[in-house]
């Protein structure tokens, strides 16, 4: 039995960290599903830039809605986008089915220009789940201080919410509080509780940001333990009273999400962040370079310990190592934001160039 199947049966859901026209188009997305279990998938601004960049894929959408309906820039980009999630959201829907629409996801993000634009962040959000028409489409939303009421607004409107970005067990905990009282809030308007949410926590980014400055017996073991502690707070949170009022009330927990989980080390395994964050009830998003190492020689450690385990121990390590873990988060934060306004920028030069082109040689 493949790796990718025993962790489906244990209880975690495995996404595809990737979408491309041609994924869609070959058939492999589906094989993916039917053989290596994947069950739902995510997207960002640096997925798509590739994509498009990368393959003539999209040229021939590309001059269509030039010629007969003259989009451009970043209204032209979100047709694209939203032709590939819907065909995603479409290939995923007897899981969402079969499931009760707790699995069977994909995720799209709003733009990251907006991530410290609480209105507009809403307003986007809205629009794109309107024009999906797909109750298997989550948004994505960063979990920025501003993101976080456009997040509890979303969820109460009832738009279901990929909450981004989100590195510390605070960042975590805020996040969750935000889908609680946007849920909270439904019940008592006497709107159905239940949609869905993901808490997507990026766990590789931590040990690149330390690499080469710690010893040798810390290396890569910063984002595990991170991990581990917000493991810890999300199984407190997910039973404690409040929570269990909701399900009461015919609400579901939100799933907390290891993102980020393709290995950056070199001299590490290429399964590291899987292997070590098994666990019921979370998803985790691989890049496909990845998903194909754990369907390949994937081998699966210990269940994460509800307790943390040694997640305190370790963090005290580094921090006898120099790092100071809250500042280490808040700026890994920003630089993903950062970095997701870098490939927006990127990608809207793509679209740009490529319009350009395919109109020169209309």
């Amino acid at each position: 039995m493949k790796a990718t199947q025993r962790l489906h049966d244990l209880g975690q859901s495995i996404w595809l960290d990737n979408i491309t026209r041609d994924l869609l188009t070959s058939g492999t997305l589906k094989r993916y599903i039917d053989e290596l279990s994947v069950t739902g998938l995510t997207s960002n601004p640096t997925i798509f830039d590739h994509a498009i960049k990368n393959s003539a894929s999209y040229d021939a959408a590309i001059r269509e809605k030039l010629k007969e309906e003259g989009k451009s820039g970043e209204t032209l980009f979100f047709e694209l986008a939203l032709d590939d999630i819907i065909r995603a959201a479409d290939l995923f829907r007897p899981i969402y089915d079969g499931t009760n629409g707790v699995d069977g996801r994909v995720s799209l993000e709003v733009s990251p220009l907006l991530a410290h634009d609480t209105a507009s962040t809403l307003a986007a959000a809205k629009d794109l789940h309107t024009r999906a028409a797909r109750p298997n489409l989550l948004i994505k939303i960063p979990g920025t201080k501003e993101g976080l009421p456009a997040i509890e607004e979303a969820i109460f409107a009832g738009v279901p919410i990929n909450v981004t970005l989100l590195f510390s067990r605070e960042d975590y905990v805020a996040a969750a509080e935000a889908y609680l009282r946007g849920i909270e809030r439904r019940i008592a308007a006497g709107l159905n509780p239940d949609v869905g949410s993901v808490a997507s926590v990026f766990i590789s980014r931590w040990d690149a940001a330390v690499m080469d400055k710690m010893p040798d017996a810390l290396r890569d073991r910063l984002g595990i333990a991170i991990a581990k502690r917000t493991y810890k707070a999300s199984c407190a949170l997910l039973s404690s009273p409040r929570w269990l009022r909701v399900y009461n009330a015919g609400g579901r927990p939100q799933r907390l999400l290891w993102a980020s989980t393709g290995t950056k080390d070199p001299k590490a395994s290429d399964v590291l962040y899987v292997k070590t964050l098994a666990a019921p009830l979370t998803v985790n998003t691989m890049p496909e370079d990845t998903l194909k190492a754990v369907a390949d020689h994937g081998v699966l450690g210990a269940i994460l310990p509800a307790d943390g385990g040694d997640c305190e121990e370790v963090l005290a390590e580094f921090a006898k190592a120099g790092v100071d873990i809250d500042a280490l988060a808040t700026r890994l934060q920003d630089e993903g934001a950062t970095s997701f306004v870098k490939s927006w920028n990127e990608l809207m030069a793509v679209i740009a160039s490529k319009s350009a082109a395919l109109e020169k040689a209309a």
